[in-house]
């Protein structure tokens, strides 16, 4: 197996009392991952190889069911949580649909949490099938690892730009909007995109797949793959990040080829700031903010942005599912 082409960090001492060396070694490394290509692969983390195997295993079951079982769930019975299934062709990216289905889940919360009772968009209850009645505890088990994992790499992020180690939990993740995606790419006839290229909105993208491949990452020496790396997660930085440090770390673009041989899976989880989080770049960062819209993949600059992380999130899902936005806006 030949080297991956992004680099492979190992997490661990994030994970346990570690030297201040070895915590200054990973900054570093850190640092340099996120100004090259903002993408790397996480190892050391933690995160059980069973309990992902488990959920591949519940998510293919749910997949492989009539789609008339999985309508059961669909997001249209989700409302303003925006949870549920999804079918092929629904999600758009940048105007296109992706060749995929999917599930959508997010922080569980009951109906007399404040922001439901407020009619908050994207918060509420998940939707759980029925018929694979073991996939809820596996996901809210995966779910909570991966905040574990997210909060503790925010702590090395901090470090290797000279903030205090709990400077994200303090100021933007201490409620963190938290949303995690099963993704299921049929293998199709035709050549075309899972997902059009595009960048993350959020702080962190961690990144479960199965073996089959397909991610491409635009660095600057070009696009590459990012194939699978047996008990690696795959990390990128989203636009909040971006915006927060002026550009100094970038939200990198990226895309999945269709799968033509065999069908794929993905599991993204997305660790995000909290909904009513204003986002404004770091103050040794702010004089180096430059327009950088002509260079984006939707022509609009993410430094031009004024407002909470919810302001912005909303209006970027108002794109990705257009007619379901449009129905939950008529229902209030």
């Amino acid at each position: 197996m030949t080297a991956p082409a992004l680099p492979v960090l190992d997490i661990s001492p994030l994970c346990r009392d570690a030297p201040g060396s070895e915590r200054d070694r990973l900054a570093r490394a850190i640092a340099d991952a996120c100004r090259d290509s903002g993408f790397f692969y996480v190892v050391g983390h933690g995160l059980d190889p069973a309990l992902l195997a488990r959920l591949d295993a519940l998510s293919r079951r749910f997949f492989a069911a009539p789609a008339a079982d999985k309508q059961a769930i669909a997001m249209r019975h989700g409302g303003r949580a925006w949870r549920g299934w999804f079918p092929l062709g629904d999600e758009l990216t940048s105007g296109q649909p992706d060749l995929k289905e999917g599930l959508y889940f997010g922080t569980e919360l009951s109906a007399d949490h404040p922001r439901v009772r407020a009619d908050t968009p994207l918060h509420g209850a998940n939707l759980w099938p029925a018929f694979v009645p073991g996939l809820q505890p596996v996901v809210l088990a995966v779910m909570a690892r991966l905040a574990d994992i997210a909060q503790r790499l925010l702590t090395g992020i901090a470090r290797s730009l000279d903030l205090e180690p709990d400077y994200f939990r303090r100021h933007y993740t201490g409620e963190p909007t938290q949303l995690f995606r099963i993704f299921h790419y049929p293998a199709t006839a035709r050549e075309g995109w899972g997902v059009g290229e595009h960048t993350d909105y959020g702080l962190l993208t961690l990144l479960a797949q199965d073996d089959a491949g397909g991610l491409q990452v635009k660095t600057p020496r070009g696009w590459i793959d990012a194939p699978p790396l047996a008990g690696a997660l795959v990390c990128n930085l989203g636009d909040m990040l971006d915006r927060l440090t002026g550009g100094f770390y970038r939200s990198t673009p990226h895309r999945v080829r269709g799968s033509t041989a065999r069908d794929r899976l993905s599991f993204p989880f997305f660790f995000d700031p909290a909904w009513d989080a204003e986002i404004v770049p770091l103050p040794r960062r702010a004089a180096d903010i430059s327009d950088d819209a002509a260079d984006r993949w939707d022509r609009a600059s993410v430094h031009a942005f004024r407002g909470t992380y919810g302001d912005y999130l909303l209006a970027k899902v108002a794109r990705v599912f257009p007619a379901l936005h449009a129905a939950v806006s008529e229902q209030t």
